[in-house]
């Protein structure tokens, strides 16, 4: 070898030395985790907004409603073909439904549990007659009971999952409440005085107690105790109510300005800790409580709020959607507004909503923007 070739020789091993010396300090530049800023948190992946595929093509059948959320990236909607209906689990980042159960009967309705393990459906065999099945997010029966009843409400126990509080109803709109234990595989009647009902605890559910022969919008807000049978009256005049995970949330007017209507929350000790009011409308026979939800992990309130008081028949002005945080207890943020005031779900986590009377839009909260799930 000569001197200028040895010379081109050494030259081509340095190259190749230094280009697998970069390459490999690319490489473990590239694997290294990125250690975030002292007070900077890792922003989340993109889930929502533009990485959603949107609208849902439905595989059979027509297009009845949403339900809710089984996770942050997959929602619940029902179909019906004749008789026949369908439950579908959406996918929403890669666009697939998924069949979960099909009933011979038309659904009623579908709800969630509040942890999302379990789904409850009720279809109607016949007019007098209710058909309850809750299966698993996989399609697995866990119980399935039939009710004579015109009509059904239901409330699943947030402490034991296991248990849903059931009002059946006649005709004529006489009640019974029953208790569902699907670990007994069974229903256990309950003397309760009121069907509309909210958990307090594992063992204990609140109501307002309406006196029927003396009409009024108020009503006093009772809790009773399923195992000691003790009642207790936590609050005399509640226009409406509502429990979250070791929360309670009431709705009241003030006698000196009828015109607000004002929502406080307290703590399993009933310790006052976030109040505020806002404009309200009055119906023919009571007041107009526009749409809320509540996000109990994240401690954050959303509903909707007129501009104004007035009456509601005449209202025109639209409602504006509010967001509030309670474990802050900070001023709200506007989230939108010119809205309609229809049913609203939180996502799991905070940053979406199901909106419309049949769930069939869906708010990106971060973006400020709505998108329609099902194409007309």
């Amino acid at each position: 070898m000569n001197r200028l070739s040895f010379q081109k020789f050494i030259l081509i091993l340095i190259f190749i030395f230094l280009t697998l010396l970069l390459s490999g300090c690319t490489s473990k530049e590239q694997q290294k985790p990125k250690i975030p800023a002292k007070n900077e948190r890792p922003k989340p992946a993109l889930t929502v907004g533009s990485a959603w595929k949107l609208p849902i093509s439905i595989p059979e059948g027509e297009f009845d409603r949403l339900c809710g959320w089984l996770s942050e990236d997959e929602v619940v909607y029902i179909t019906n073909l004749e008789q026949t209906s369908n439950v579908y689990r959406y996918h929403l980042l890669t666009g697939k439904s998924e069949l979960i159960y099909k009933t011979e009967h038309p659904i009623v309705t579908v709800q969630i549990s509040p942890s999302k393990k379990y789904i409850l459906i009720h279809s109607s065999p016949s007019s007098y007659e209710g058909l309850i099945t809750i299966i698993d997010t996989q399609g697995t029966e866990k119980i399935k009971e039939s009710l004579p009843s015109y009509e059904l409400a239901f409330e699943w126990n947030p402490y034991n999952e296991e248990q849903v509080l059931v009002s059946k109803f006649k005709e004529d709109w006489t009640f019974q409440v029953v208790l569902l234990d699907m670990n007994k595989l069974n229903t256990t009647e309950l003397s309760i005085p009121q069907p509309f009902i909210k958990w307090m605890g594992e063992k204990k559910i609140a109501y307002l107690d309406w006196d029927e022969d003396n009409p009024t919008l108020f009503a006093p807000l009772t809790v009773s105790d399923l195992e000691k049978g003790i009642e207790q009256t936590l609050f005399p005049r509640v226009l409406q109510f509502a429990t979250f995970h070791g929360k309670l949330m009431t709705i009241t007017v003030k006698e000196q300005d009828q015109t607000n209507a004002v929502y406080s929350f307290f703590d399993k000790n009933l310790k006052e800790n976030f109040s505020f009011s806002q404009p309200q409308l009055t119906k023919f026979s009571d007041w107009l409580v526009p749409f809320y939800d509540y996000n109990d992990p994240l401690g954050q309130f959303i509903t909707f709020r007129p501009v104004k008081s007035g009456e509601a028949d005449s209202y025109s002005d639209g409602f504006e959607l509010l967001l509030y945080n309670l474990k802050k207890g900070s001023l709200p943020k506007l989230i939108m507004a010119g809205m309609e005031n229809e049913p609203i779900n939180f996502s799991p986590s905070g940053e979406a909503l199901l909106y419309g009377n049949r769930f069939e839009k869906i708010i990106d909260l971060n973006a400020k923007k709505i998108y329609e799930l099902i194409k007309e």
